[in-house]
């Protein structure tokens, strides 16, 4: 079985020595499921709860997590269970993310189904899992659980639907 955790499993090797890497050589119906979970770069931005206007069908996005997601480390404390334990836990597949118009414009899935290249931050590119959280892309440390947060409206947000913000290059 394959979770999150399984990123780098030799997918980032033959990118890192100036190979192109599956994402651009398969569409996401034809990987195979370890390259599919690869691709989730585990910031944790699709466990927070979001809230779409009866209007205008706008999302919001809060800081509140799922009561399954790890606030300190933005992993989720159950993945291979998520799906019993939060029924509402939406399972990613190539057919269902062409629908879904709330996943954060840095998630993988995304960016691959709209054709665009993985960000340096990611696992697949940078060969290390902690450039998620040193990029500032994890929810790690950003966000709390729905079982302390009380009213999601008070806890609205606008950085997990943005693109986080390029790192100034040290001279």
């Amino acid at each position: 079985m394959f979770g999150r955790d399984s990123v780098c499993q030799g997918f980032a090797l033959p990118y890192m020595l100036g190979g192109m890497g599956f994402w651009h050589e398969k569409s996401l119906e034809e990987m195979s499921r370890a390259e599919w979970e690869s691709l989730c770069d585990g910031c944790g931005r699709c466990c927070l709860h979001k809230l779409r206007d009866d209007i205008t069908d706008e999302v919001s996005f809060t800081n509140v997590a799922c009561r399954l997601l790890d606030v300190s480390s933005g992993r989720c404390g159950d993945y291979q269970n998520r799906r019993t334990r939060v029924p509402d836990c939406v399972q990613l597949t190539p057919k269902r993310l062409r629908k879904i118009d709330w996943l954060p414009p840095s998630c993988a899935y995304r960016l691959v189904a709209e054709g665009k290249e993985l960000p340096v931050w990611h696992p697949l590119r940078s060969g290390r899992a902690e450039s998620v959280v040193e990029a500032g892309v994890s929810v790690a440390g950003r966000c709390l659980s729905e079982r302390e947060a009380g009213p999601l409206e008070h806890h609205l947000v606008d950085w997990p639907g943005k693109m986080p913000p390029r790192k100034k290059r040290s001279a």
